[in-house]
């Protein structure tokens, strides 16, 4: 109820202010969460979710733990960062405050994600040591997480594969650590050129602008090939770099934030598609194995299916011809359960026990309902 935050409560952006509402709400709403691929949000599928998945027993429980880890991370994680940051607005209120409050800060760093640091000075020095502990430990976890990952790509996708197929653990061991010193150099050098978190976010939207299609598409058309992913990866890339270190310095008219992300899609994706078109299919040994694999169907595949009918092997089905009508459905069930706990949780929080509890209901049903289509896709499966 205090003056200085219920104006920020609003969950919609004000529609007067037209670059607030496309950067905020048109553009994640309408493009970023399918277009976008970066590690944690993956259209199409990624590493971040295939880890959680394939360390599952069976189907059942890999979707049970993946709609928990996301009920988790989306629906109450976030709720202390809130709380933090609405008491910021009361002993922070603008960054003049800010610049009162620290006088010593460089100018150039102080801006409004200064807040959560500054709220770190006034805890007790105890809370304050394990808070310390905790963003350190949450810091090496995910350089670790990120150095291994990038130095196996090198290692299996790269060296292994193309380089030395005949290679030694031990040759394996020492390429895995001289990638990652190399990424560790790399990372030193970029750093200096972001100026603030927000920045590194918005280059890590970059680089995977234009790529989710492309993820998206890979099981649905059977034209996507390895030099499809090759390329999109690889323009996304160069776009990113391009609008972070050469444009400040070719004297054009500013770029948003959002207008980049949006330049980025477009030129990924005419890039990506024309190299689609313009080189050799995938065999049809491996289309016909990838097919069966995932169950693929639908109009993207239906010249597949026809091909190797032709040639004497047709494709296996289940029960289920097309498994994606009921997979959309839970995967509509369990977005509004999850969205359902984010919500439940801050009606708690605000003090609107009622809808609070109406909300729970919601993510109960929606929960029961969800696992419910999924025992018959099983059972149809089976």
């Amino acid at each position: 109820t205090h003056p200085d935050i219920v104006p920020k409560l609003r969950f919609l952006p004000d529609f007067a202010d037209t670059d607030l509402l496309v950067s905020v709400f048109i553009i994640p709403v309408a493009i970023q969460w399918w277009n976008v691929w970066y590690p944690g949000s993956e259209p199409g599928g990624g590493g971040y979710i295939a880890q959680r998945m394939l360390s599952a027993k069976n189907e059942r429980q890999s979707v049970g733990a993946s709609l928990f880890f996301n009920a988790v991370h989306y629906g109450l994680r976030p709720w202390p960062w809130y709380i933090v940051a609405f008491c910021s607005l009361l002993v922070f209120p603008d960054l003049d405050a800010l610049r009162a409050a620290f006088p010593n800060v460089d100018a150039r760093i102080m801006g409004h994600d200064l807040a959560y640091p500054a709220m770190l000075t006034l805890m007790p020095a105890g809370i304050a040591g394990l808070a310390v502990a905790s963003l350190l430990g949450a810091l090496l976890s995910t350089l670790a997480c990120h150095l291994n990952w990038g130095s196996s790509y090198v290692v299996n996708d790269v060296y292994k594969r193309f380089v030395n197929p005949e290679a030694t653990e031990r040759q394996l061991v020492l390429v895995g650590r001289i990638t990652t010193v190399c990424l560790m150099v790399l990372a030193c050098l970029l750093a200096p050129f972001l100026e603030s978190a927000k920045t590194a976010f918005d280059l890590v939207l970059q680089i995977g602008a234009g790529t989710g299609l492309l993820f998206l598409l890979r099981w649905f058309w059977w034209r996507i090939n390895a030099f499809s992913e090759m390329t999109a990866m690889a323009v996304s890339f160069c776009v990113a770099v391009f609008f972070q270190l050469v444009y400040p310095h070719l004297g054009g008219p500013p770029v948003a934030q959002w207008q980049r992300l949006v330049i980025g899609i477009v030129v990924t994706t005419v890039a990506w598609v024309g190299v689609t078109l313009l080189t050799r299919p995938v065999d049809d040994q491996t289309l016909f194995r990838f097919c069966t694999l995932i169950r693929a169907g639908g109009p993207g595949w239906k010249k597949i299916e026809a091909r190797a009918a032709a040639l004497g092997t047709p494709i296996a089905r289940s029960a289920e011809a097309w498994p994606v009508p009921s997979g959309l459905l839970c995967m509509s069930l369990a977005c509004c359960a999850v969205y359902a706990v984010m919500f439940a949780v801050g009606a708690g929080l605000y003090g609107f026990y009622a809808r609070s509890a109406c909300l729970a209901g919601v993510a109960l049903v929606a929960t029961i309902t969800l696992f419910k289509v999924l025992s018959v896709k099983q059972s149809k499966e089976g």
